[in-house]
């Protein structure tokens, strides 16, 4: 179709004479969609108040960077060691996960671009590569072997630098090198060199990497000493700690008994079937990334099982879907974007999935729900964007948000059936490394 002058001004006649239409322009003009549209009821009608509430500390602050993934993971870590250990306050540094997370994702870049070596520079497998080498969004079993490789420190070790909580200019000059990485390791392979020379040669590069690294966010620590004051005001002291001791005795998690569940309602991915995707990772030879898709009563079921035994929970959703960063409220009818907009939007879970409009984009940590006749009403929700965000960085989730805007939580394996269990160490089904259920947290 044509669009003519004839339909542009009768399309302007129509909304100059629609009384509600000016009255709309008029406040959204000066304010905005959202704050127009604000349904105060919505915000009314779900109060932060949960029958199951965990304890926690101050919520912490990704700020500028994409970290939310290792932020939810590491704060689940805190919750568990605010208890054990009787503190009052307490982080894990954040910047050490993302210098090794950084380390690792050029390699794992590096393997990839070799994988590929011999498929055209314009394949869409290259293409998706070069697009974006690597960035700070992640998935859960990518900090898992993160954590199984590194283990963890406290943030006082190694603590914020500028490039860690604002991570734009690092990862500019990290994804130029990366797509020079590229075109040296292909010309390699193009001009029949050996294995060794290859070998070589990546090891040059990834120790260009690593000084961009070290540079920018310091020189990640081996050994430490660690002492804190406990709520009782006993004192302790630890000495020649390593990442790895330290993750063992304060954390001492078995990450290898937890599972990453999601809800994928399309009709590509049966339930009750495992699935991975293509080239998404981070660590060479770490834990796969791995899924199983179940409907999303079993979702929430698995969620209040976990929560019920006091232990928080990673989950990734489409944070910006008619959320609000001041009030901290996902819900359906936070907005009333039909009043404003005259637009009522109908797309299924699925539907969005398929036809671009939703995707994992957040990670964040559920710690209570609001239990009604056992039925779920609403979820608090840790964040990670500081105090101001929310209720003191809390956010509340309706139920109806869940089932629509969120994807995936992890728990553990033995709240999963026999029949679960099994499909979920079957052979998994491959998927396109730009499938939907393959984006990255941020």
């Amino acid at each position: 179709m044509f669009l003519t002058k004839d339909m542009t001004d009768e399309f302007r006649q129509k909304f100059q004479s629609d009384g509600q239409k000016k009255v709309a322009q008029h406040a959204t003009v000066k304010n905005g969609i959202h704050a127009s549209s604000q349904n105060v009821e919505a915000i009314v009608k779900n109060p932060p108040v949960y029958s199951i509430d965990l304890e926690h500390g101050k919520v912490a602050n990704q700020k500028q960077s994409g970290r939310c993934w290792m932020f939810a993971a590491l704060n689940t870590f805190r919750h568990k060691i605010f208890n054990e250990f009787k503190l009052e306050e307490f982080e894990l540094s954040q910047s050490y996960t993302f210098f090794w997370d950084k380390y690792e994702k050029a390699n794992f870049f590096h393997e990839n671009i070799l994988k590929t070596a011999h498929e055209p520079i314009t394949s869409r497998n290259v293409a998706f590569l070069l697009q974006t080498p690597q960035q700070d969004g992640g998935q859960w079993d990518m900090i898992v072997s993160i954590f199984n490789k590194y283990g963890v420190v406290p943030k006082a070790v190694m603590p914020e630098s500028f490039s860690s909580s604002a991570s734009g200019e690092l990862n500019k000059y990290l994804n130029k090198k990366l797509r020079e990485d590229a075109k040296i390791l292909r010309d390699l392979v193009a001009g029949g060199a050996t294995e060794e020379k290859i070998l070589e040669v990546r090891k040059q590069l990834m120790k260009e990497v690593y000084d961009l690294l070290a540079i920018s966010l310091g020189t990640p620590p081996e050994v430490f000493d660690f002492s804190y004051r406990d709520k009782d005001k006993e004192y302790h002291h630890y000495e020649n700690l390593t990442p790895q001791t330290f993750y063992k005795q304060f954390v001492g998690l078995d990450l290898e008994q937890y599972v990453s569940i999601i809800n994928a309602p399309t009709a590509d991915k049966p339930y009750n079937r495992s699935y991975t995707v293509e080239m998404l990772g981070n660590v060479v030879g770490g834990t796969p990334v791995k899924y199983l898709n179940v409907e999303m009563d079993t979702f929430k079921k698995l969620a209040i099982q976990q929560l019920e035994q006091g232990e928080s929970i990673w989950f990734g959703c489409d944070v910006g879907q008619f959320s609000g960063r001041d009030t901290g409220l996902m819900a359906m009818d936070h907005y009333d974007l039909k009043g404003l907009l005259g637009l009522d939007f109908k797309l299924s879970k699925a539907d969005r999935l398929e036809y671009g409009e939703s995707l994992m984009t957040h990670a964040m940590v559920l710690t209570g729900v609001d239990l009604v006749n056992g039925k779920p009403t609403r979820w608090k929700v840790e964040n990670s964007w500081g105090e101001k965000s929310g209720v003191d960085g809390f956010w509340m989730m309706s139920d109806e948000w869940m089932d629509e805007f969120t994807y995936q939580i992890v728990v553990r394996k033995e709240f999963l059936t026999a029949e679960q269990l099994a499909a979920f160490d079957s052979e998994p089904i491959v998927l396109a490394p730009w499938d939907p259920m393959g984006s990255l947290a941020k």
